[in-house]
């Protein structure tokens, strides 16, 4: 069987509801969790998202809090504590989680290169900014203790399972078996998996964009109760162009093996996958089948009405390229709590009391694999899903996962509550492994991970091919690409360039002025826009406009590609509110409709109200109509559509004011320019602005509910540091329209 085989469904029990949330207007962190709580007392939503406004400390968001995050993503609710920062709303809908890393990346690239990531910065709604990062950035990110030995996370413990005298009595109204089957004896036809079913778990379908070329096995007849069974599975290697199929097992009700053949891929093979499938170089150099020859020797022998019966069953068809009608997927007849899925290996100990896929031998065996699935299907059928409740399938794995985690608390909910507990400790107690794509020159202490699926490419290129075929087979994925960084002092040039580009484009030139104007006068004028950092008196100027240099030809289109930002899309500024704003703003109907976040910024030092806000609409229609009302006479504000994400205002604040002159030229700095050109094809520009879109392509062929991180770790060398910047989203989110407030 193959590693991906035993990851778990992604569809967890919904957590208990939460109380409602108090009506008044509180502090921005109570109020908005009130919020979260009275939007989990409603029904539930078809779709998981996160909340519009992420609460983190001056935006930036630390590895251990990424690490909660993510737990929550894998255990849901009932297992697990929920992340502090931000709130994902229906966990259980969530279908895999992705994260890509972009190795030698920092904000200050992103920011620099803003115009190149734009598909990056249209497309993720949430952003936050990353501490630089340590030694093992991926280590923090997944709460790997460097104290912990890795290799023997899922190494199950050999010997009997507990007895049955010893299980915990359980409701048997209650297990999801009897939930779904009732507790009566049902027949061949109630355990086939419905069209629907099959389009959920990836199932290969006739008419379906992604099987044009796989040949249907003409399997078309009427199915009864008395319908012959067959066991399949298939092997798999790793090639140039994804897995391919070298071995298929076909056995017979009777339990006789009636198809065992080695296939020879169609291309270059770059990992044989001998731990899993038993298959080497040398058993595979004599071998002439090939796929079409299986396929049609496949069809010559099963009868109409054939029904095949394997585990996680939609991998072997894929692997086959081969579309049937009729199946019995043993991963999903045995229903777990949670969605999850039992492994084979254990339903074979527990059900048939046999043991199979055993450490001594190279590799799994696909007749004996095969040969089980069969025999489950058919104890299923004999016995009924009251007999298998009672046998109390849960409490077992339970109580040998622990074991084979070498934990010592009672139960699941215990290991995984420990602050120490890692993700990959979380994706092993749910039958899951995590798929780690990396260049082959990168090392990290994922690689040695049991629990971790390591696949090593030479390239970035060969990184991205790979991703597109892996990822869709793994509840959980890491993919790093690694550019090469830059050095520290071009570093330090390139940020020295955008502390004056930002500078620079938030400076105004406004005039003519007199000698004896009132300077107070005219910066309270100012001041009634924003907050005004410092002015200075030029009385030749005979116009409002931002100065021309160098670095601020092209602030008009960056201002307009500001305003498309994902995050500011639907998002007004204001200035001039007082104390009392939000309390009227949010009784005016006219004006709240759409509207999902008020964030009220405030003062570092003194924790007071500033005189201005954000408004955050659903949709820019409803922003527009707000900003033309709260700028008319009755409220008479001044705003625009908003500019600046909260990460990036909250750096842009912390940035010193540059002391020069007004009206001299900004020259950047010649050594950046020079170390630029000389870069040529791997041009930082180039390369954003390429790898933008490959990633852009890549997300979209996600499957709908999939949690996307796009994660720049930051730079970090003996010379100095530099911040990293997070990107979050959930392919296909459905959005909010509840009103949300934040200071």
């Amino acid at each position: 069987m193959e590693p991906q085989r035993e990851r778990a469904g992604r569809h967890l029990k919904k957590g208990r509801k939460r109380r409602r949330g108090p009506n008044m207007l509180v502090g921005a962190a109570e109020a908005m969790r009130a919020r979260w709580e009275l939007e989990e007392s409603q029904p539930e939503a078809k779709k998981a998202r996160l909340s519009t406004i992420l609460f983190a400390e001056n935006c930036e968001v630390t590895h251990e809090q990424l690490c909660e995050l993510l737990k929550y993503a894998v255990l849901g609710n009932s297992n697990v504590s929920k992340p502090s920062w931000c709130q994902l709303f229906h966990q259980n809908q969530l279908n895999n989680v992705v994260v890509f890393v972009l190795q030698g990346m920092s904000q200050l690239h992103f920011y620099r290169f803003y115009m190149e990531f734009g598909f990056l910065r249209k497309a993720f709604t949430h952003k936050f900014r990353l501490p630089p990062p340590s030694s093992n950035f991926l280590a923090d990110i997944i709460g790997l203790q460097k104290k912990q030995t890795t290799g023997d996370l899922s190494k199950m413990v050999e010997g009997s399972l507990p007895s049955t005298s010893s299980k915990v009595s359980i409701s048997l109204q209650n297990a999801p078996i009897i939930q779904k089957y009732g507790s009566k004896k049902v027949g061949l036809t109630r355990c086939l998996l419905t069209k629907e079913e099959m389009k959920t778990f990836n199932f290969p379908l006739q008419g379906f964009p992604d099987c044009e070329n796989f040949v249907p096995t003409k399997c078309h007849g009427s199915i009864t109760d008395n319908s012959p069974l067959f066991g399949l599975d298939c092997e798999m290697c790793l090639t140039s162009k994804g897995r391919e199929l070298t071995r298929i097992s076909l056995v017979a009700e009777g339990g006789c093996c009636i198809m065992d053949e080695l296939v020879k891929p169609d291309n270059k093979v770059l990992d044989y996958l001998t731990s899993f499938s038993g298959i080497t170089k040398k058993i595979l150099n004599p071998v002439t089948t090939k796929l079409k020859d299986v396929q049609r020797q496949l069809k010559a022998l099963l009868p109409p009405d054939a029904v095949l019966v394997g585990h996680s069953l939609g991998l072997d068809l894929r692997a086959l390229k081969m579309i049937h009608p009729y199946v019995i997927d043993t991963s999903l007849l045995y229903v777990r709590e949670q969605g999850r899925r039992f492994k084979l290996k254990f339903l074979a100990k527990a059900i048939l009391g046999k043991d199979i896929q055993c450490p001594d031998r190279l590799g799994h065996d696909a007749t004996e694999d095969a040969r089980t699935t069969l025999e489950l299907a058919q104890y299923f059928l004999k016995y009924g899903p009251r007999k298998i409740a009672e046998l109390n399938l849960e409490a077992l794995a339970s109580h040998q996962e622990l074991l084979a985690a070498g934990q010592g608390p009672r139960n699941t909910a215990e290991v995984v509550q420990q602050s120490n507990t890692s993700v990959l400790e979380c994706l092993d107690l749910m039958g899951q492994k995590l798929l780690f794509l990396t260049r082959e020159a990168e090392t990290s202490e994922l690689s040695s991970s049991r629990n971790c699926q390591t696949i090593k490419c030479l390239t970035n290129k060969e990184v991205l091919e790979q991703a597109r075929v892996e990822i869709p087979l793994f509840p959980f994925s890491i993919v790093q690409f690694s550019f090469e960084p830059f050095s520290y002092k071009l570093t330090e040039e390139m940020n020295k360039r955008m502390r004056s580009k930002w500078t620079e484009m938030s400076t105004v030139y406004a005039g003519p002025f007199s000698k004896n104007c009132n300077l107070r006068a005219v910066k309270r004028l100012f001041k009634s826009f924003g907050p005004v950092r410092s002015m200075s008196l030029v009385l030749e100027t005979h116009q409002v406009q931002r100065p021309v240099t160098e670095l601020t030809l092209d602030s008009s289109t960056l201002v307009k590609e500001l305003e498309q930002d994902s995050e500011n899309r639907g998002t007004i500024y204001l200035s001039g509110v007082n104390q009392t704003f939000k309390e009227h703003l949010l009784q005016q109907s006219n004006i709240s409709l759409g509207l999902e976040a008020v964030i009220l910024p405030k003062d570092l030092k003194s924790g007071k109200q500033k005189k201005y806000c954000f408004l955050k609409f659903k949709t820019f229609g409803s922003a527009q109509r707000a900003l033309n009302i709260l700028k008319g006479k009755d409220w008479k504000l001044k705003g625009r559509h908003a500019l600046t994400p909260r990460h990036l205002h909250a750096w842009l604040r912390g940035i010193p004011p540059e002391s020069r002159t007004p009206g001299v030229r900004v020259i950047p700095p010649p050594s950046e320019q020079q170390a630029l050109q000389v870069l040529k094809v791997d041009h930082p520009k180039i390369a954003a602005w390429r790898w933008g879109r490959k990633i852009g392509k890549l997300y979209h062929s996600l499957s709908p509910g999939t949690l996307c991180l796009i994660l720049l770790p930051g730079t970090k060398s003996t010379h100095g540091s530099f911040s990293g910047l997070g990107l979050m989203g959930i392919k296909d989110e459905e959005e909010s329209t509840t009103p949300k407030i934040c200071s």
